[in-house]
């Protein structure tokens, strides 16, 4: 077989470099990952090779690798330590030496009920080890303002041909740092996302635990965070709103939810291009999922109503909102600095005849007319509840010798008159 030239192994040498470059930035781009976490990623395999063929167990080896040459070097890194921070320990040698270490591992189990306090509160030092450490007098031979805490690096002899095990090691490295720069680039990912909604797939049903694929990773949505009432079915494509995300050794663990009052504000962002824009502002909301939410807004801009703007055009865009939300009702009032005005349009659809404030404890009075109670009272107290949430007033209703009391926080009050709730229903 004919001899290749030097020319001829250059250029094939160039072309694995080529394809090696190649390879690095296919994976950098395929799995979202900086290209240098690559290249960290291979030193490391490469360093973990060579420990494996050429070095010794206790050695720290560091690898440099240079992507235009693909040539690798070697270092030995020894840290420089001095008496106080290690124990330096004259080991025996001969049959001596190994006799007495025998003696002194069968006597270990009778040694440890005798030692006493004393001893076993001190703190032992790391024992001094030449393949990784260095004293500071030494290191000064090799570095003249080394001082401790430095690193000293020995260059050491390049080698190219590895055995199976070696080739094993490296590659389980890269594999393994590769999982771990992926997840930390999936939960830098999904972290900036916080507070956001993210349309996903219903992935699988485990129990009432719902998993949503989001593309790149999986988030879970827990009975608590599901409107009441919902069924989801593998293959639907839902809304979500991302609570939280947290480092997870399988990934991003991400917390998902339908329930939150932020889910509200960032789907009328999404259909109503004046709220996106900024001109509309939602100043507060108050949600029950799956039953009634109350929002506020208001206009920056003269000229703009900001009712309006959220109902749309025949009500094309609340009841797009209405429709992501399963159907909940919302009810959308003006913003008042006025807390007069604010109360009484949280009200709504009940009308309000008059409103005493105590601005001290933060209580209204408010006065509707007899034959609206229920409305402004509203199914189990729902109405005036979200009222007080909305506004963070507590509420008096009054009309007649009728009276409902509901702090802001809401506890739940059910109205029992069966009559209260019919007049509700239908309205």
């Amino acid at each position: 077989m004919a001899k290749k030239s030097k020319k001829t192994e250059e250029k094939e040498a160039n072309a694995k470099l080529v394809e090696f470059g190649s390879a690095i930035t296919q994976i950098a781009d395929e799995k979202g990952i900086d290209k240098g976490k690559i290249i960290e990623t291979v030193e490391a395999a490469l360093a973990a090779a060579y420990k494996k063929d050429y070095g010794k167990r206790s050695q720290n080896i560091r690898a440099q690798f240079d992507e235009i040459s693909g040539r690798t070097k070697f270092f030995l890194v020894k840290e420089v330590v001095d008496e106080t921070t290690r124990e330096f320990v004259v080991e025996e040698e001969g049959k001596e030496a190994d006799e007495k270490a025998k003696t002194k591992k069968n006597a270990g189990k009778f040694e440890k009920s005798s030692v006493s306090a004393e001893s076993s509160d001190e703190e032992k030092l790391p024992r001094f080890n030449p393949e990784r450490d260095i004293i500071l007098s030494d290191a000064k031979k090799a570095k003249k303002d080394a001082k401790l805490g430095d690193f000293i690096e020995n260059e050491l002899e390049s080698k190219e041909d590895y055995g199976r095990i070696a080739a094993q090691t490296a590659k389980q490295v890269i594999i393994q740092r590769i999982r771990e720069a992926e997840r930390e680039a999936m939960f830098k990912e999904y972290k900036e996302k916080e507070g956001e909604i993210i349309s996903g797939t219903v992935q699988r049903v485990e129990g009432r635990n719902v998993f949503i694929d989001m593309g790149k990773s999986t988030g879970v949505l827990f009975p608590s965070e599901q409107i009441e009432g919902e069924n989801y079915r593998i293959g639907q494509r839902i809304k979500v709103y991302i609570v939280k995300v947290e480092s997870d050794t399988k990934g991003p663990g991400i917390l998902l939810s339908r329930t939150h009052p932020e889910m509200v504000r960032r789907i009328f962002e999404l259909e109503v291009p004046e709220i996106f824009a900024g001109t509309v502002e939602i100043n507060a909301i108050a949600r029950e999922a799956g039953g009634r939410t109350k929002i506020a807004v208001s206009s920056k801009e003269e000229g703009i109503d900001p009712i309006g703007s959220c109902v749309g055009q025949k009500g094309t865009r609340v009841q797009a909102v209405i429709e992501e939300l399963s159907g909940e009702k919302i009810d959308i009032i003006l913003w008042n600095k006025d807390p007069k005005k604010f109360i009484s349009a949280a009200m709504s659809p009940a009308k309000v005849l008059s409103i005493e404030i105590n601005e001290e404890t933060k209580q209204a009075k408010v006065i509707v007319p007899e034959d609206q109670l229920s409305l402004a009272i509203g199914k189990r107290g729902q109405n005036v509840r979200l009222a007080a949430k909305l506004t963070d007033w507590k509420i008096d209703v009054e009309g007649g010798k009728n009276k409902e009391e509901v702090a802001p926080e809401g506890d739940e009050q059910k109205v029992e008159n069966s009559e209260q709730e019919a007049v509700n229903d239908e309205k």
